[in-house]
């Protein structure tokens, strides 16, 4: 059922994992989707892959930091009816004791401006047309915070969850519905980027890129009337239950 036919979809972090997916889901269900991502190659692996499907998919390459860019790109989209804001990323070296000022400002960049840019970018076009769905992909740790994810990462992923009730409490009026979507872990490439990356076995019990991907195209599918606050979403073997190290 093609329940988002006729809809425009922008996904930013859209060339691999958790964006990747939603851009597989929401041109599965009818929406014509533009990826965003600082890698050419990847987006349009993407979007040939959707193509293959039967979909529209178009790659515009984007660092979602620079400003100036993200309006640039917003207005060759035109008319946006879903954004998926999903870049993001972690750094291994994230202690207190080892992380450094470059390195928070680099997280803070990409993670929360990274988010707002595109949120801000879109926001005149669905005022304008009394409608729009933005999906803030956040994390676990924004709720939860931990030493396993470092202090900039969840500090990152706690102002997106602020971000998202500001949208709605503004913008709700306005026909525009915001949802932050707070995911456990997803065996995504981040992974790689920890400090000790969790073993193969681990990674196949964790939430699957895909079903965030079914997490986003849910959302994306309710009524205008409806909006969906918050998702926080883990794996059944939750390691953050299961007394996961903090190392780990």
């Amino acid at each position: 059922m093609s329940r988002l036919t006729g809809k425009r979809a922008w996904i930013t972090g859209g060339g691999s994992g958790i964006g990747e997916a939603s851009a597989h889901a929401l041109a599965a269900s009818g929406a014509e989707v533009f990826v965003s991502g600082r890698r050419k190659e990847p987006l349009d692996a993407v979007c040939a892959a959707i193509e293959a499907n039967g979909g529209t998919a178009h790659a515009l390459p984007l660092d979602t930091t620079d400003k100036q860019a993200v309006q640039d790109v917003a207005q060759e989209v035109g008319r946006v009816d879903i954004l998926v804001a999903s870049a993001g990323l972690n750094i291994p070296n994230r202690s207190m004791a080892d992380i450094t000022p470059e390195a928070w400002d680099h997280v803070v960049d990409v993670n929360l401006n990274g988010v707002f840019y595109p949120c801000l970018a879109v926001l005149p076009g669905m005022r304008a047309q009394g409608d729009g769905q933005l999906i803030i992909v956040s994390s676990w740790a924004g709720r939860y915070a931990s030493r396993m994810t470092g202090a900039a990462y969840s500090a990152t992923k706690r102002a997106l969850i602020s971000l998202n009730e500001s949208l709605n409490d503004e913008e709700g009026a306005h026909g525009i519905r915001s949802t932050v979507i707070m995911p456990g872990e997803v065996a995504t490439p981040i992974m790689k980027a920890r400090p000790k990356p969790p073993s193969e076995a681990d990674m196949a019990r964790m939430l699957q890129a895909e079903d965030l991907g079914e997490t986003v195209r849910f959302v994306a599918e309710m009524p205008a009337r409806a909006c969906v606050n918050e998702v926080l979403i883990s794996p059944t073997w939750n390691r953050f239950y299961q007394g996961i190290s903090e190392v780990d």
